[in-house]
């Protein structure tokens, strides 16, 4: 008589929850047996399924939604890398818009490992070259150390209000989550400081002065409320940095059951 699996052992064995099991056999990837109501699996084709895993090339992976266990390779450790961008991108696109604010993530050196959400016009309008954008860079490196135990806001070098929020992996910082773009109060500025903003990014001080008015306008409680949330979105960075490499770590073990 076949040597029969149940679920849970299978799931044992691929290291995936139930859910997963059933989509599986439902897709018909995954070989299975109907007994009465149950699902069960011949021991022997889940391990010649298995080897077939691992003889698949890269392109065609397709068990799990994701890379075969023979193609597996952790991420390295840059941010760029360890987070899934499109869908980063999309979580900080809809925080942007719902915040009213700007939003950009840096890796740990305020090199943008995302795309700016929502910037503002007055941002777009100076951060026309790569010095200007250097500039921007030289400025949220300035907050990688700065001492802060919660997020606070600070002035930017176009003198509007950003704050910074940690990305920790595990034991190490991996990154910043920055919110910016907000106008202070009593903005805009006076001529002299357009004409020092001016300066700094190597723009006429009349071609700022006309984008001056293109920036977020949060009155207070707006303006709170964000400084309560710069911290949690980067924690829910955190935690995709966490469930993907756990999710590394038991493709790993399914790797490891194929090496025979």
């Amino acid at each position: 008589m076949a040597d029969l699996l149940t679920t849970r052992q299978v799931q044992d064995i691929l290291q995936v929850d139930r859910t997963t099991i059933y989509r599986m056999v439902d897709g018909g990837q995954l070989p299975a047996i109907r007994v009465g109501k149950q699902w069960r699996f011949d021991r022997a084709e889940i391990e010649r399924w298995l080897h077939a895993q691992a003889a698949l090339p890269a392109s065609s992976a397709s068990s799990m939604n994701g890379p075969t266990p023979a193609a597996v390779a952790r991420p390295a450790g840059h941010l760029s890398e360890l987070l899934p961008l499109q869908c980063s991108q999309m979580i900080q696109d809809a925080f942007a818009d719902a915040l009213g604010v700007m939003i950009v993530v840096t890796d740990m050196q305020g090199q943008p490992v995302t795309q700016v959400s929502n910037a503002c016009g007055l941002y777009d309008a100076v951060m026309g070259d790569r010095a200007a954008i250097a500039r921007c860079i030289a400025n949220w490196q300035k907050l990688v150390g700065a001492a802060m135990l919660e997020p606070r806001f600070a002035p930017s070098d176009l003198g509007l209000l950003c704050a910074r929020g940690l990305i920790r992996g595990g034991n190490e910082l991996k990154g910043m989550v920055f919110v910016g773009g907000i106008a202070p109060e009593g903005w805009p500025p006076p001529a002299e400081q357009i004409t020092a903003i001016a300066t700094h990014f190597g723009l006429e001080p009349g071609y700022v002065a006309a984008n001056i008015d293109a920036v977020h306008r949060l009155d207070k409680a707006a303006r709170d409320k964000v400084l309560q949330f710069v911290q949690r979105i980067a924690d829910i960075f955190a935690h995709i940095l966490e469930d993907r490499n756990a999710l590394y770590s038991r493709l790993q073990a399914i790797a490891s059951l194929t090496v025979l």
